[in-house]
Order: structure tokens, then C-alpha cells, then sequence
């Protein structure tokens, strides 16, 4: 049971997810003096089926729903997610409460001898477990070859050196979260590959009744990537994306602007839909949804049509 000083983090197990609770955990110390913080690692059905595609496992909420009921029933306080796994809909009483500020979102490429993409092999073999990345990096070169990469970041990194692979394609905030940030190879920019909704920030997920936890959280935070997250997730929410759909977003704060790049592709990389649009920060979701249906007026609604059938 919960006691006035003690707060309990649900996570998941693999070193990636225990460095980013450990990071909240910290943190709500910090601001807390005399809080005591505990972290219980939770394991998702994500983290359990290794052998098959996220994108033929189905489903929303893969790397969350466990962790999701250990919070509904009190077994933990708060759960700490990667916000690029969090559905836009989620459980009667849960909400995100806080969203820290963002590491880098970009996705990069680590490499056998530190190439950078233009220069790897023209049939080169990348890992990556993402539809979204295999779909951009298809357009830019039709003849990389790709292998589902499943597990945790550890794994991928090893599986590099282990298996025939030329590269593997990865999220960079969990590298530089892990001090890894040296094995990066080269840096996507957003014209090459538009990262996830939401990557590279943290969602902090409580119960809507949870008083004492939102007076706790509000140090974690962080207004300008919770607007950037907004209208990245109305986007997704209108499109109503998941695992099986090839979708990224991009949205930068500029003063009073902000800037909301998508993109929509097939999972064979043949036909991108791409678009951007800009306004106030205050309309954060009404630029996501408005960028949504203008990659659907733009050929995404065939596309998502031809992929859910």
C-alpha cells in the first residue's frame, strides 16, 4: 500500500527501461528530499514474443498494458514509459501526467566500420524491428535489405557484430541515455526518416485520482515537448496508427511557432506521403489533427486502407 513518503515505479526489466526509471526516480528525489523511491520491474507482453515482428503481433499497447494494470491496481504508483509506446487512448482513470523533457528524437544508424548511410553497400542488410524506418529507408535506396530486430537495445547492438548485418537502425535518446552515444554511426535527419510519435520523451503515467502523485510529478514536467508531444499524438490519434502502420512525426517549438512535419508511406517504401504545417503552440492538437487529414487527403487514406485490410 501506498504511504505518504514512498513512491513505487513500475518499469520494464531491460537496461534501457530501468536507466529511465532510475532517472525519474532520481529526479523526484532530488525534488523531494525525504521521498523514498522504489522501482518493480514489470514484464510486458512485448518484452516476452521475441519471434515475431511487433508489426504482426498486433495490437496497441504491447510494451505498456502490464504495466498499466499493475498501476490500476495499486501494485505500483506510477509507471515510466517510452511515449512512443503509449496508445493515445488509454485505461479509464490513467492519464499522463508529466512529460520530461526530450532527449535527442532522431533515429541513427550504427554501422560494421562506422559507415554512414550513403555509403553502406548498395544491398546492404539493416535490423531494425520498425515498419516506419524499413519504409523511409526503402524510398531513399530500393535495395537495402531488411531483418526484424527484436529485443532490447543491448541485443540489437550485439546482434550487429553477431549476424550478417551491415547496420542496424535504432532510436538515439536510449544511447545517449546509456552513455552508448559513440557507437553512432551517423544521425538521420528528418528528411531521410521521420522518427516516432513521441520519441524521445518519457510519459509518466498515474491515476486521475492520485492527488498526492500529481503534486509529486509536476517537477518532471516539460512544457515545450508536452506541446510538441500533443500535436504529434493527434496526428497519430486521427490516423489512427499502430505497430502495423508506417507513420512518423516531427514537431519543433520555435519561439511562438510550432512546426508539425508527418509522413504516411506503404511498408514497401513505394508511395510517401509527406506534408508539414505550422501555427500557434496553443493548437497543438488541432495542428496534428489538421496535418493528419491533409496526408490523408494527400493518398494516406488509400494507403492505411490497403494496410488494415
Amino acid at each position: 500500500m501506498p504511504t505518504k513518503n514512498k513512491i513505487i515505479i513500475g518499469s520494464r526489466g531491460s537496461k534501457l527501461a530501468l536507466c529511465q526509471a532510475e532517472m525519474i526516480a532520481n529526479s523526484l528525489m532530488q525534488s523531494h528530499p525525504g521521498l523514498l523511491v522504489t522501482i518493480t520491474k514489470i514484464k510486458t507482453r512485448g518484452d516476452k514474443i521475441l519471434d515475431v515482428p511487433l508489426a504482426k503481433v498486433g495490437g496497441k499497447g504491447l510494451f505498456v498494458k502490464e504495466l498499466e494494470d499493475a498501476l490500476s491496481d495499486g501494485r505500483i504508483d506510477l509507471a515510466v514509459h517510452s511515449l512512443k509506446d503509449v496508445p493515445t487512448e488509454l485505461p479509464n482513470g490513467l492519464y499522463i501526467g508529466a512529460i520530461t523533457k526530450r532527449e535527442n528524437q532522431h533515429d541513427v544508424i550504427i554501422s560494421k566500420g562506422n559507415l554512414k548511410l550513403e555509403d553502406l553497400p548498395a544491398e546492404a542488410v539493416i535490423g531494425t524491428s520498425s515498419l516506419r524506418r524499413q519504409a523511409q529507408l526503402r524510398h531513399s535506396s530500393a535495395g537495402f535489405k531488411f531483418v526484424d530486430l527484436r529485443g532490447n537495445l543491448d541485443i540489437s547492438i550485439r546482434k550487429l557484430g553477431e549476424q550478417e548485418l551491415d547496420a542496424i537502425v535504432v532510436a538515439a535518446a536510449g544511447l545517449y541515455r546509456l552513455g552508448l552515444e559513440a557507437k553512432i554511426s551517423q544521425q538521420l535527419s528528418v528528411d531521410i526518416c521521420l522518427p516516432a510519435v513521441g520519441q524521445g520523451a518519457l510519459g509518466i503515467e498515474i491515476r486521475e485520482d492520485d492527488q498526492r502523485l500529481k503534486g509529486f510529478i509536476a517537477s518532471l514536467h516539460h512544457p515545450e515537448t508536452f506541446v510538441a508531444a500533443e500535436a504529434e499524438r493527434a496526428l497519430l490519434k486521427k490516423l489512427e496508427g499502430g505497430c502495423q502502420v508506417p507513420l512518423g512525426a516531427y514537431a519543433q517549438l520555435d519561439d511562438d511557432t510550432l512546426r508539425l512535419q508527418g509522413v504516411v508511406a506503404d511498408p514497401e517504401g513505394k508511395q510517401i506521403i509527406k506534408d508539414e504545417i505550422s501555427g500557434s503552440p496553443n493548437e497543438a492538437a488541432e495542428l496534428g489533427v489538421g496535418l493528419a487529414e491533409q496526408l490523408l487527403d494527400a493518398g494516406g487514406r488509400e494507403i492505411l486502407a490497403a494496410i488494415m485490410r
